[in-house]
């Protein structure tokens, strides 16, 4: 799995993903990302989900944890770019309902 970050407005950060996002694989790094990201001041977290080529009940427990503490550092996150199989994931499981999705990253960044 691909991890890159862009700082898109102040205080707001774009997370892109891209590959496999599976139990073994390595999407503990997102988790390890937001904490050191938090402690710069970044309250703002979009996740483009785009690049995701599949994605497991491990993966998607990777966005539960970062969400869990983006929420107790009073922050917000977003997804972006999400569709398909991807999307499907995260609506049969009702998380669609919790974190909002956003077309784009730049959708994402305005709201």
């Amino acid at each position: 799995m691909e991890i890159s970050q862009a700082e898109v407005a102040p205080g707001t950060v774009a997370i892109t993903l891209a590959g496999k996002m599976m139990v073994g694989g390595d999407g503990d790094r997102i988790v390890d990302m937001v904490e050191t990201l938090l402690k710069s001041g970044t309250r703002i977290f979009i996740f483009d989900l785009a690049g995701i080529t599949v994605l497991d009940s491990t993966g998607v427990g990777h966005f539960i944890a970062s969400f869990n503490k983006i929420m107790a550092a009073g922050g917000e996150m977003r997804m972006a770019g999400a569709t398909g199989h991807v999307f499907h994931t995260f609506h049969v499981s009702l998380l669609d309902q919790v974190f909002p999705f956003f077309p784009t990253i730049a959708d994402a960044a305005k709201a």
